[in-house]
């Protein structure tokens, strides 16, 4: 893709479309005015107008408007078939928005939230049999240590049970940022010679046990600490800030991990 922020562009985007331009345009700094329309538009439904500068979407004054912004761009992102115009520009900022969404960090946890137990398996069993690589050109800033430690580890050419050892992350984690960066086109993909694709698990027991990124050989103390410290981390009621969205996305994974409890402790 040419680089966005430099030149106007208009297109249709697809499923994934939408979190894919956000990035590229929160990546390069972009400044100008985005228009997502919906296609088909439904009766009264008018374009969702975002003004960006340097990369972050414009909200108005306030939390609230910047839940309402990241809302909006989760709607426009979960329809089937949008035409995308960015012209590119310094445009003049509306009274009171102080409020500001990096795109680039919305993209990136709009994607890592659709990780659930069923995407986590096609990654394992689409991507086992590859070595991963970030393209350093759309490699994202580190948010923290373990965004440190698994964009070193994917600085080179490396299998997923590599990264998992060298990133020292839980698995969820590293495989939502494997989504997040596969998504947005940031990662390189290099089969392995003569290998097959890893073969998705047939026993319930290893299904669950991944759902909770621990290890086929953990002992029952080991389901127990990996589940609270999983569910204090997407407990719906424990993310005051989470939008609409997100809290459907929290909720859904929460039953997953009460789900995988459930089967290994019963």
């Amino acid at each position: 893709m040419p680089r966005a922020c430099e030149a106007d562009l208009c297109r249709t985007l697809g499923p994934g479309g939408l979190a894919r331009l956000a990035y590229r345009l929160g990546h390069q700094a972009a400044s100008g005015v985005l228009t997502l329309a919906v296609r088909p538009a439904p009766a009264g439904e008018r374009p969702e107008v975002v003004v960006l500068r340097r990369g972050a979407a414009v909200s108005g004054d306030g939390e609230l408007a910047r839940r309402a912004l990241k809302t909006r761009l989760a709607r426009a992102a979960a329809a089937g078939s949008l035409t995308a115009r960015f012209d590119a520009g310094v445009p003049a900022c509306p009274p009171g928005a102080l409020h500001q969404v990096p795109l680039a960090g919305w993209a990136r946890g709009h994607l890592e939230a659709q990780l659930d137990a069923g995407l986590a398996e096609r990654l394992i069993h689409e991507l086992g049999a590859a070595r991963l690589a970030v393209r350093p050109e759309l490699a994202p800033a580190p948010d923290d240590e373990a965004d440190r430690r698994m964009l070193a580890a994917l600085a080179a050419p490396r299998s997923l049970e590599q990264l998992w050892q060298l990133a020292r992350a839980p698995r969820y984690r590293l495989l939502g940022f494997v989504h997040f960066l596969r998504s947005v086109g940031a990662l390189a993909v290099e089969p392995l010679a003569g290998a097959r694709r890893a073969p998705a698990p047939a026993d319930p027991r290893t299904a669950a046990m991944r759902v909770l990124g621990i290890d086929d050989d953990a002992d029952l103390d080991a389901v127990k600490r990996a589940y609270r410290r999983l569910a204090r981390a997407v407990h719906p009621d424990l993310q005051p800030g989470a939008d609409l969205a997100q809290r459907r996305s929290l909720e859904r994974r929460f039953a997953e991990l009460t789900a995988a409890y459930d089967a290994l402790t019963s």
